[in-house]
C-alpha cells in the first residue's frame, strides 16, 4: 500500500473476481454510493420538511481498457457464466505505474451486467477497447477506499 502522503494518481485498475485475476483496466467509473432520502412534510408545520434516510444505492461500475492478452481472461469468465450466474466478491486496486497499490475497494455480490467489445473498422483506425460493467451490493473489508 502507498504511504499516507502519496498522491492518489492511479494509471491502472487491477480487477479480481473472487481470486480470479481479470487483469488491469485503464479507466474505472462508477465507484461510489448514495444514501436515498425521502422527504416528508409535517402537517401544521410549514417551515420544516423532514429528510428521512431510506437505503443505500450503488451505481454500476464500468471498467475500460485496450484489448490485450488479458481479454482472454475476461472471455473465459463470461463463457463460464452460461452454466449459471452466482454472485461473487471482487476487488479493484488502483495502482501507480510502478505497481504500488494506492487504494483498494472490495465489492459484495458482484454480477456482470455487460461486456462491450471493440468497434473494428478500417475506415477509422484507433485503439481497440473493451468495457466491462459490474453491478454490486456494496463495499466490504479493511483498506476499502483511499
Amino acid at each position: 500500500m502507498a504511504t499516507r502522503d502519496e498522491a492518489a494518481v492511479a494509471v491502472a485498475f487491477v480487477v479480481k473476481i473472487d481470486d480470479q485475476d481479470l487483469g488491469a483496466f485503464s479507466s474505472c467509473d462508477g465507484l461510489g454510493c448514495e444514501l436515498v432520502v425521502e422527504q416528508r412534510e409535517e402537517g401544521g408545520n410549514n417551515g420544516l420538511v423532514w429528510q428521512l434516510p431510506t437505503r443505500m444505492r450503488y451505481p454500476n461500475i464500468k471498467l475500460s481498457r485496450p484489448v490485450t492478452i488479458d481479454s482472454a481472461k475476461l472471455m473465459r469468465w463470461f463463457s463460464g457464466l452460461a452454466s449459471g450466474i452466482t454472485r461473487k466478491t471482487a476487488t479493484i486496486e488502483a495502482r501507480t505505474v510502478e505497481g504500488t497499490v494506492i487504494a483498494r475497494w472490495g465489492l459484495l455480490d458482484v454480477i456482470p451486467v455487460r461486456w462491450t467489445g471493440p468497434q473494428l473498422s478500417p475506415d477509422t483506425p484507433k485503439v481497440a477497447t473493451e468495457t466491462l460493467e459490474l453491478a454490486h451490493h456494496g463495499f466490504f473489508g479493511p483498506g476499502t477506499g483511499g
